[in-house]
């Protein structure tokens, strides 16, 4: 096994998923990660974007404040599920086998990484 070295994550993406009965949720805990945290908050998407199978926005974050974003997220995040990554410039891999799920794990569209045929 070839180990890989945390050097190479350049930052998180933690992406909250919503549909729209869970709308309300996904803007309030946006709003608490905002008021708590640092954070580069990206687009509130109402409808799908890149590989992801439900409505998202997504949360970028560096390695630093892991320890205190991943954690609050898995206690605060209610029915809403949080799909987390490393960005370690394999985009594959990282939605692939590096993923973290805090709640159901959803089937992402990983063909948006795969080289066109």
């Amino acid at each position: 096994m070839t180990t890989k070295d945390i050097a190479s994550i350049q930052d998180w993406h933690a992406h909250v998923y919503f549909d729209a009965p869970s709308r309300d949720a996904a803007l309030a805990l946006r709003r608490e990660i905002e008021a708590r945290f640092e954070m580069e908050m990206g687009r509130f998407h109402e409808k799908l974007v890149g590989p992801h199978p439900r409505f998202s926005y997504q949360v970028a974050f560096k390695p630093e404040i892991f320890a205190a974003i991943v954690p609050w997220l898995a206690l605060n995040r209610g029915d809403l599920v949080v799909f987390i990554h490393p960005n370690t410039g394999d985009d594959l891999g990282d939605h692939r086998d590096r993923a973290i799920w805090l709640g159901a794990k959803l089937e992402l569209d990983l063909d948006v990484f795969r080289p066109a045929a």
